[in-house]
């Protein structure tokens, strides 16, 4: 392969560890995300397989999907057009609570960007187990294509 080709490579799906894989399809359906699989094989292993509202990536776990410790996996990013509306939206869906805070995901200074510059307002809340998600608000997308919609 010469360097002016690349090589493609499409996030298809990340596998989330969680305790009761029943608890977590409930969570993550009722955010409104499609169910793709529940497949449940008689070797005990169980798989469920959810993809968020306009997402090329979905989320994968069960019983004997992975190694690590359920609450351990995170933050995982979703992009949304409006963080307030994203928020609200999780909040009547069964999320418990959505910080909303600006400037890089780990100096977390509280509240919106002052000046609601493009990717620079986030959101985070986790699921059932504890595992971290962040939202990022971008209403207009660079460089990347249009990836900027609603999570819920």
């Amino acid at each position: 392969m010469s360097e002016a080709e690349t090589l493609a490579m499409k996030l298809e799906v990340v596998v989330i560890p969680v305790s009761d894989v029943d608890r977590a399809k409930a969570f993550y359906a009722g955010l409104g995300w499609r169910i793709d699989a529940d497949l449940a094989g008689d070797d005990g292993v169980h798989v469920v397989q959810l993809t968020p509202p306009g997402s090329g990536c979905s989320v994968a776990f069960g019983t004997g999907v992975s190694r690590a410790e359920p609450g351990t996996a995170g933050p995982f990013e979703l992009v949304v057009e409006d963080i307030d509306t994203a928020r609200v939206a999780l909040l009547a869906r069964g999320v418990e609570r959505v910080d909303v805070f600006h400037g890089a995901p780990w100096a977390r200074l509280e509240g919106p960007d002052p000046e609601r510059r493009n990717y620079q307002t986030y959101g985070a809340f986790v699921d059932p187990d504890g595992n971290e998600w962040l939202l990022q608000e971008v209403s207009a997308p660079r460089g990347r294509g249009d990836h900027a919609g609603s999570a819920v």
